[in-house]
């Protein structure tokens, strides 16, 4: 972290108390806000279904008074009709005034119909009156007599006996309720829905028409199910869209299966804290800014100055200029520091002297070091000419002698690859040249085609005796035992399925003198086969075709951590 980023980072630090103080009025404030909107959507829904209770109540009343007239209470069709029409015109919202009996048959209404013109014995509202016995509301249909949208306050007509004997309907137009809440003193930005019991909204404000006799959206249902069920405001969306904290009352009695719920939009109940917000938050960054470009420009005159300083000596002292200072004096704590780094790089410089000795000394010891290396690589072939020599008085005759000397001699030119690089390993490449190169006689006599690896020691000292018995058979009686032989060693490094590697490497004669099975396996067959799978878990497939030996060599490279490729 830079110095410039180290000071913006302890201005923004002090500043976090006043944004603290300021997240917890936020907080405060819509806090309290959120409380005083639920309270008065709440307020207002009660406000809302107590409208609704006493419009019943004078419903009832007005229907309890009308059916003790003769000709409603005794179902006289003739009177009743006459009776209805002079009633219904005084009603305000009226859409049609009926007198049904027992079955759900029309008896008569204010429209004049006939006697039985229809039934009403399958509507919700009819069989609920007439099995309770008690006034019910209806829901949101379209009237069968009327041909309008009407919402039914039925009430039980009774006989001498006391039984309900028919209904006295009273079907009122959903948009006069409408306008009837509407007027019912709610804030401005309110939202008023009112529900039947089987969902259908009947008074929906503002947006009248647009909702009135649709079922409500299962996701607004659901919102109006967990306000009531919470007995509180929730917010949600209303079903313009626009998120509002919402409150719902569910009346009982008469208006029972009703649903109100009043919603004051949020957005317009904090829109004088979300203000305050934008300014707080605009004063906030402004107050940052202005402080971090005062603790910047103070940073730069008290702070980077003398740190340039101490940068600038510390890198002549990295390039080897032991004898720079920083120059800085004085008690401050860049003074304090300037001359407890001045007087480092003294003491530096004084054992600057003490450590050249001490690397020169190091370095004779590693020439030391290699000269052993040498001396011993020389006793090692000493030891290997011993051997050559007790090799040609064994046994066996010349020409087994020979290979025994030629195999000693092998092994001795691989000794040599590793001693050059302290016995870490040899190229591939190198450990068949090693071989090969006193048999090329052009450009195109022999090619060596693969990647570059460094093998271990343990796979060069295989190798290369493998690489031996195969040049040295090819000298003989194969490709480079003639002008016109060609050989060709290629190898790769493939997969193994497993997570590990292999390495497969082909030895191909061609142009030699023909080749056939040998009727035994020899020593140098037994020496490459044995060697390879003793010293490296591989395999070795002999093929002697016609036109010249094919070896195949297959070795796991998994298990050896030191293989390296370029």
């Amino acid at each position: 972290m830079t110095l410039t980023s180290r000071i913006v980072a302890l201005v923004v630090l002090a500043l976090v108390p006043a944004i603290a103080v300021q997240s917890f009025n936020e907080h405060a404030l819509r806090s309290a806000r959120e409380d005083a909107v639920t309270a008065s959507a709440m307020r207002n829904a009660r406000a809302v279904a107590e409208d609704l209770t006493q419009f019943a109540s004078g419903m009832r009343q007005l229907l309890d008074i009308l059916a003790e007239a003769p000709f409603i209470r005794d179902q006289e069709a003739a009177g009743c009709t006459s009776f209805l029409r002079s009633i219904i015109r005084k009603l305000s919202g009226a859409t049609i005034l009926i007198v049904a009996d027992a079955k759900g048959q029309l008896v008569c209404n204010s429209l004049g119909m006939e006697q039985g013109a229809y039934s009403i014995a399958d509507r919700t509202y009819f069989q609920k009156a007439m099995q309770s016995g008690v006034p019910v509301i209806g829901e949101y249909v379209v009237g069968r007599g009327s041909r309008v949208p009407t919402i039914q306050f039925a009430y039980p007509i009774r006989d001498s006996s006391d039984r309900s004997s028919g209904l006295l309907i009273f079907g009122f137009d959903p948009a006069w309720l409408g306008e009837r809440l509407a007027h019912a003193g709610l804030p401005k930005d309110a939202a008023v829905t009112v529900t039947d019991r089987s969902g259908t909204i009947i008074v929906q404000n503002p947006d009248l028409g647009s909702w009135v006799g649709q079922t409500m959206p299962a996701a607004f249902a659901s919102g109006l199910d967990r306000a009531s069920t919470l007995g509180s405001a929730v917010e949600m969306p209303g079903l313009n869209g626009i998120r509002r904290i919402t409150s719902v009352v569910r009346p009982d009695g008469a208006l029972d299966g009703m649903t109100v719920a009043v919603g004051l939009a949020r957005d317009t109940a904090f829109a004088d804290i979300d203000a305050a917000t934008r300014r707080g938050v605009i004063l906030i960054f402004l107050g940052t800014l202005v402080a971090i470009v005062a603790a910047l420009i103070g940073g730069r005159v008290f702070i980077r100055k003398p740190v340039r300083r101490l940068l600038k000596a510390s890198r002549a002292w990295r390039s080897g200029q032991l004898f720079a200072r920083s120059g800085l004096t004085g008690r401050s704590e860049f003074g304090q520091l300037g001359q407890a780094f001045d007087a480092m790089a003294a003491t530096l410089e004084k054992h600057e002297d003490g450590l050249r000795a001490e690397l020169e000394r190091t370095r004779s010891l590693q020439e030391q070091q290699v000269t052993m290396m040498h001396e011993l690589n020389h006793r090692v072939k000493n030891t290997l000419a011993t051997v050559q020599s007790l090799a040609r008085q064994s046994r066996g005759g010349e020409e087994q002698a020979a290979q025994f000397e030629g195999r000693i001699l092998a092994l001795s030119k691989t000794h040599d690859l590793l001693t050059r690089d302290d016995w870490t390993g040899a190229p591939l490449r190198a450990v068949l040249e090693n071989e090969l190169s006193p048999y090329r006689s052009s450009a195109d006599h022999m090619e060596l085609v693969g990647p570059d690896i460094d093998l271990p020691p343990r796979y060069v000292l295989a190798l290369g005796m493998t690489a031996h018995e195969l040049t040295t058979n090819a000298a003989k009686y194969g490709a480079l035992s003639g002008s016109q032989g060609r050989l060709s060693v290629i190898w790769r490094v493939t997969e193994d399925g497993m997570g590990g590697r292999r390495l497969e490497i082909e030895w191909r004669e061609r142009g030699g003198p023909a080749v056939a099975q040998p009727k035994r396996r020899g020593f140098g067959t037994r020496l490459i086969t044995g060697g390879i799978a003793r010293e490296l878990a591989g395999s070795v497939e002999l093929d002697f075709q016609a036109e010249g030996l094919r070896c195949r060599i297959d070795v796991p490279i998994e298990t050896a951590p030191t293989v390296r490729f370029h």
